[in-house]
């Protein structure tokens, strides 16, 4: 079957053939028919970081058909996807033909959901679902003030203002394009468009003007320092990603002094009980038509020259690479 291999360490990622899948590495067996490219996948695709083991099929979203079952939880023919649990870092991901996986990492996809938009959706939608799940669950309210996005034009953020402004939030959306995006993110449901740079420098005071009820952020570093010195009293910031880095050169003031809540959304090791959560909410809620605006399609030939492009931020929306 054909694949997509990162054979070792600082080394860029090649089309392959390659064997079938390993039988011990999972008990169910995926026809794949579709994946997706994240900013994960971009920095596996150019050798930079993330794969931990060698030779190792990369793409962290897997989107097929059962093929093969010995769990009683899922039968020949099942749509599922699975997002993160290792796929494409400690084991074989979803760019191949076909992958064996562990069924306790599989959800069934909704019967509102296409196959293409699953992939479309992916971890980054996934993602930004555990995101907006955590602002409900910590209280936040519609009422609370202005959400901020940050890196909105990505597939995190893109989809996490879709969602917020399904469910009566007032977005705000940052992204480096602004005058370029402006449209884009405002048709997703962003009620304001404005320019990163107003946070992407070192904070200047550790408490400033108190401006965000909530933020989803997927920059980290100096940019979420900023935003943590903007949010309001009682607001909560949902950290996700570290597109400018992994430090965060802040300081303890907002937590002490408006005593706000930093949490993390890792949708890697989430558990079972989360993963359907957020599908199910996404299956009601999610606006596929807008996921279809902003999704572009690729096949698995031409996934290895897409790396470059999300890394620089070139990639707006999601990316499926649709394999059948």
């Amino acid at each position: 079957m054909r694949a997509i291999v990162s054979h070792s360490e600082n080394q860029p990622a090649q089309l392959n053939e390659v064997g079938e899948p390993d039988r011990e590495s999972g008990d169910v067996l995926l026809e794949v028919t579709h994946s997706s490219v994240n900013f994960k996948d971009g920095l596996a695709l150019a050798g930079r970081g993330i794969v931990r083991r060698w030779p190792t099929v990369l793409g962290i979203d897997i989107v097929g058909t059962v093929a093969e079952s010995a769990s009683n939880a899922f039968s020949v023919g099942d749509r599922v996807t699975l997002n993160g649990a290792g796929a494409g870092e400690v084991r074989d991901g979803g760019f191949a033909e076909r992958a064996r996986v562990s069924s306790e990492s599989l959800i069934r996809i909704p019967d509102s959901i296409s196959s293409s938009q699953a992939a479309a959706i992916g971890t980054a939608g996934f993602t930004a679902t555990i995101a907006v799940l955590a602002l409900a669950d910590l209280g936040v309210l519609p009422d609370g003030g202005d959400v901020l996005v940050t890196g909105a034009a990505g597939g995190v953020g893109s989809l996490a203002i879709n969602l917020l402004s399904r469910r009566g939030y007032r977005v705000v959306a940052s992204t480096g394009r602004a005058a370029e995006q402006s449209a884009f993110l405002s048709s997703l449901g962003a009620a304001e468009v404005i320019d990163r740079s107003q946070f992407s420098d070192p904070i200047a005071h550790p408490l400033q003007r108190e401006r965000w009820g909530a933020a989803v952020d997927s920059i980290g570093s100096h940019t979420l320092a900023n935003v943590l010195a903007q949010t309001r009293y009682g607001g909560v910031v949902v950290s996700n990603g570290m597109a400018q880095g992994i430090d965060l050169p802040a300081t303890v003031l907002p937590f002490i002094l408006r005593a706000i809540t930093l949490v993390g959304a890792n949708s890697v090791d989430a558990p079972r009980g989360l993963r359907e959560r957020a599908w199910a909410t996404l299956g009601d809620e999610l606006d596929l038509q807008a996921l279809d605006s902003l999704t572009a399609v690729v096949g698995l030939g031409d996934t290895i020259a897409i790396a470059d492009e999300i890394l620089h931020g070139r990639i707006r929306g999601r990316t499926v690479v649709q394999i059948a």
